[in-house]
């Protein structure tokens, strides 16, 4: 196996109002959602930098194609982390997101490492950490 992981695939409610917050409220490019055609297919992709792809698939969709039952999502389970180059963007993204309806579950504040860093949960409740880590800094800026 190489060391990539290509699509992060996350479960979603209702996959329209994740769209909504994703695409309308955080701005993340999307052809919005596709495989409609298809029981159990409608998926949206959201193209990332350095190639990855962030899917926005029904939680119900996701138990039925693997075979597990669905569980309810756990915030603690894993965060997913935006890193951006410049320590104001950190308080930028937290507000974007909150004007897209995210709860704050962290304030933006310093860390304990030397950083800048907030929590908030989309509208599923999943986790998303953005931070400003001065010895990571992301590979490229997209904006």
């Amino acid at each position: 196996m190489k060391p990539r992981i290509s699509v992060l695939t996350i479960g979603v409610a209702d996959l329209e109002r994740s769209l909504a917050f994703y695409r309308d409220g955080l701005g993340l490019p999307t052809e919005g959602i596709v495989g409609r055609e298809f029981e159990h297919g409608a998926v949206a992709f959201f193209t990332l930098a350095g190639g990855l792809k962030l899917a926005l698939w029904a939680q119900d969709d996701i138990a039925h194609d693997s075979g597990l039952t669905r569980a309810p999502i756990s915030p603690t389970a894993f965060t997913i982390g935006h890193n951006v180059m410049r320590q104001e963007q950190v308080d930028q993204v937290m507000d974007e997101a909150a004007r897209a309806g995210a709860e704050i579950v962290k304030p933006a504040q310093e860390t304990f490492w030397g950083g800048r860093a907030g929590y908030f949960r989309d509208p599923d409740g999943h986790l998303w950490e953005v931070v400003w880590n001065p010895a990571n800094l992301p590979a490229d800026d997209p904006g």
